[in-house]
């Protein structure tokens, strides 16, 4: 109910009069039945326009430390998440992780749409980083198409690190379902992982126009921060774990009544 109302009567309406996104090819997704929305990811708006254009419900997966505040603050801020349609992703790895995972096959089992940050974490300069295979591997387990979602200039409305967004218009492309039927059965094949991530990366590289780098988003940031490169075997030890579909959102959270850039408020 929170989510409807939320996404039909209060905040909807104004962000459409605000922003005036547009939108290409809406239908290509389902009226009913299973899928995976996979999004590049420029800005924290994106887990705001990509839900609020969408006519049915899209469920996101959010890591669990959103879920576990301490205090008033963080009791509200994960009462906000779960009441927005957030399920909770540990990203520990092993069984806690796939504990977690099963949650977004229970979603798309259930006949939801999933939606799914391939690149793990936002672009820190708006290019179109290497996907991780967690979205490969959900797909193929839960058997269902995924459709490729191009968010079109929200990095320029919501810079990383900016508390207040830019006024301006954003677009939508939602490309065509991808079906990977034919890899059905091979789903832990580490070179069919990989190629179905490819194949979703290279088709939002089509429909945003932006500049693919073969390189992990994560690693990147982390060399801008001046941690240095990622030693090669936690690279490989990340795309083996199930957290890969889960966003790495490593700025600020906004909670309810805050302003701050950040968290994931998805209508």
């Amino acid at each position: 109910m929170f989510y409807w109302v939320m996404k039909r009567i209060f905040l909807g309406p104004v962000l459409k009069l605000l922003f005036r996104p547009w939108v290409k090819g809406l239908d290509n997704v389902p009226e009913a039945g299973a899928a995976i929305l996979a999004s590049n990811h420029l800005s924290f708006s994106d887990s705001i326009f990509l839900p609020l254009m969408v006519h049915r419900p899209v469920i996101f997966l959010a890591k669990s430390e959103y879920f576990t505040g301490k205090g008033i603050k963080g009791r509200l801020t994960a009462l906000f998440f779960r009441l927005s349609n957030q399920l909770p992703m540990d990203r520990s790895g092993g069984a806690a992780s796939e504990m977690s995972l099963q949650a977004g096959k229970d979603v798309l089992n259930s006949g939801g749409l999933l939606g799914i940050y391939p690149e793990g974490t936002r672009s820190p300069d708006a290019r179109l980083y290497r996907g991780k295979v967690g979205v490969a591997r959900l797909a193929l387990q839960s058997r269902v198409p995924v459709i490729p979602v191009a968010m079109i200039g929200t990095e320029k409305v919501q810079p990383i690190g900016k508390r207040l967004p830019n006024i301006r218009r954003i677009g939508i492309i939602f490309g065509q379902p991808l079906d990977f039927s034919r890899y059905y059965g091979m789903e832990d094949d580490r070179v069919i992982q990989r190629a179905v991530t490819d194949q979703i990366m290279y088709e939002l590289m089509r429909l945003s126009g932006q500049e693919y780098v073969d390189e992990y988003a994560a690693v990147v940031k982390a060399r801008l921060a001046g941690k240095g490169p990622e030693p090669v075997h936690k690279v490989e030890a990340a795309e083996e774990s199930p957290s890969d579909i889960a966003e790495d959102r490593d700025e600020p959270v906004a909670e309810p009544g805050d302003d701050t850039a950040g968290g994931s408020g998805k209508l």
